[in-house]
């Protein structure tokens, strides 16, 4: 009976042991984890999501002008959305341009067409432009139309694209992860105890 003890007393030590390595195992590997995220450039927590409002609602011309934009490195994406002045009417004619230039001034300024795009309640413009290098840019913003001109300016920050498909594994890992480790310890619990 004695001996019973001491073999059960010896398997709680060395399940606790095992238990302790393992535990140390998981948090080494977290930490290194935390370690890599923390310690990634700054570069690569610039913008990277939905379009967000350079401005909204402010006086162009004719019209009352929003303009919400993803300012990605390489190809930028600029949204115009126009409605018209209290007892005003849109113009039919008016088309938009977008031009962009380094706040710096080390490129010339390039001017891009905004192509109309079809919307039940407003009317609303898209325009590409190309960014070739994180940094800050003027945006003028250009209307023209039969009842008259406007433009205003702005200026954003172009941003690193981001990775492309690979966005969702990216930030899914973390909660993958956990989900995993939470798994894998409900089902330990769940074995059945072989010291009887």
């Amino acid at each position: 009976m004695a001996t019973k003890h001491r073999q059960n007393a010896i398997q709680r030590v060395f399940a606790r042991r095992f238990l302790l390595r393992a535990l140390a195992v998981h948090i080494c590997q977290a930490s290194l984890l935390f370690a890599f995220i923390f310690f990634l450039p700054v570069s690569t927590v610039a913008h990277n999501g939905p379009p967000f409002p350079l401005f909204i609602d402010q006086r162009v011309g004719p019209c009352l002008v929003s303009v919400w934009t993803d300012p990605d490195v390489g190809t930028g994406t600029f949204f115009i959305i126009t409605s018209p002045l209290p007892g005003g009417t849109l113009p039919q004619d008016l088309k938009v341009q977008v031009a962009v230039q380094p706040v710096n001034g080390r490129l010339a300024e390039v001017s891009y067409p905004a192509e109309r795009e079809a919307t039940q309640d407003h009317l609303q413009f898209k325009s590409l432009v190309q960014f070739d290098n994180q940094e800050m840019w003027r945006i003028r913003i250009q209307l023209h139309s039969a009842q008259g001109d406007g433009e205003t300016t702005a200026t954003v920050e172009a941003t690193p694209p981001g990775l492309g498909r690979w966005d969702l594994l990216f930030y899914l890992f973390p909660f993958i992860t956990v989900a995993f480790l939470w798994l894998m310890a409900f089902m330990r619990k769940r074995r059945p105890s072989t010291a009887s």
